[in-house]
């Protein structure tokens, strides 16, 4: 179980904070406003009102021993950078904050936080995949092009193999990670491995070949 730091309580703060919860983290969540912070008080380990401005009302809660603290204050970008300022004084060193706009970001990148999070963004970019890729249920960007995608096998890879349904050129581009089905996993399949439809594979390799897979996958 991690420990989190939520700072601002609006839709974005409230909602990471509760999915945190589900996980089962333990989660701080703070904001200035009293309404924000009687809305998720209940459902979070701890929840207080705060001013995330001022360094010593920060200090008193010991934010360097979290496992991550976010910053998720929205459009107000004096808070959001005096209070980063501040908690990286403080020597919180996994930071992550949330950039209203590209100025935001610049100024974020250059007080050299953890990782920036443009949510608006990025839930656009996911959006975009899963409409161009419908038979990718969630995936993971891992760099450099380099992707983890989910798949759920339709009826007619049913009996192909592994290897019929991931061919590239060159070959070996796509490895199977693992496949699920019904409960059991088979890791690092062969690709003499035989697919059943509604099998839940897991694929590694870069994002053009797994473009040029896709039809196959359909």
């Amino acid at each position: 179980m991690g420990q989190f730091a939520v700072i601002g309580l609006g839709r974005f703060g409230a909602a990471t904070s509760l999915e945190l919860m589900r996980l089962g983290h333990s989660v701080l969540g703070l904001d200035g406003d009293s309404r924000a912070v009687d809305l998720v008080a209940e459902q979070l380990t701890r929840a207080a009102i705060a001013d995330v401005t001022d360094r010593n009302a920060l200090a008193e809660l010991g934010l360097d021993e979290y496992d991550v603290v976010l910053v998720a204050i929205g459009e107000e970008l004096q808070a959001s950078l005096v209070c980063t300022v501040h908690l990286k004084s403080l020597g919180v060193k996994n930071l992550w904050v949330k950039a209203s706009s590209r100025a935001h970001h610049l100024i974020l990148n250059k007080l050299g936080v953890s990782r920036i999070i443009h949510p608006e963004e990025e839930m656009g970019i996911r959006i975009a995949q899963v409409l161009s890729y419908p038979m990718v249920t969630d995936y993971i960007a891992l760099g450099n092009g380099d992707f983890v995608v989910e798949i759920e096998a339709s009826d007619h890879l049913a009996g192909h193999t592994l290897g019929d349904a991931l061919t590239t050129d060159p070959p070996g581009q796509i490895q199977a990670l693992l496949v699920k089905r019904q409960g059991k996993h088979t890791i690092h399949p062969p690709e003499q491995f035989v697919l059943q439809p509604k099998d839940t594979l897991i694929l590694f390799g870069p994002l053009q070949q797994l473009k040029m897979a896709a039809p196959k996958l359909r």
